[in-house]
């Protein structure tokens, strides 16, 4: 259950890693293959994940993937960030650095609240939420 292209196969790729609460480690292509994703891409995203502090990463034959900390501890805020930068974007650019001129300048502010909504509901939003189907409240 890791989370936008890269970030909803994040969301969905955390599964079996999510499900483990830190502790048993699940190997890249078991998790590529239950996720039907390709393993070079899900890759990637464990890199990222790694070098956010939300997975740990053993080698060896008896190594893998784990969660850092428990599910219920890491939102999917942090994935989204961990995988994709700004939470929310306009035209390649995070929505707190888009300008716009003239009469369009009343939207910077639109994107900045659209950004906060989606900020409100995925940092409330655990990991331990999606493994238990518990949908965030609107």
């Amino acid at each position: 259950m890791l989370a936008v292209a890269d970030a909803g196969t994040a969301d969905s790729s955390g599964g079996p890693a999510g499900s483990s609460g830190g502790g048993e480690l699940v190997k890249a292509a078991s998790l590529a293959e239950s996720q039907d994703i390709p393993l070079s891409f899900l890759q990637g995203i464990l890199l990222d994940l790694r070098r956010a502090g939300l997975l740990h990463s053993h080698r060896g034959n008896e190594g893998g993937y784990a969660l850092t900390r428990p599910p219920a501890e890491i939102s999917v805020g942090d994935v989204l960030r961990a995988v994709g930068g700004a939470l929310t974007s306009v035209r390649g650019v995070p929505a707190d650095r888009a300008g716009y001129h003239g009469i369009a300048t009343g939207l910077r502010d639109v994107w900045l609240a659209v950004d906060g909504a989606i900020a409100l509901v995925v940092d409330r939003t655990t990991l331990a939420d999606l493994l238990a189907d518990r949908a965030p409240a609107p």
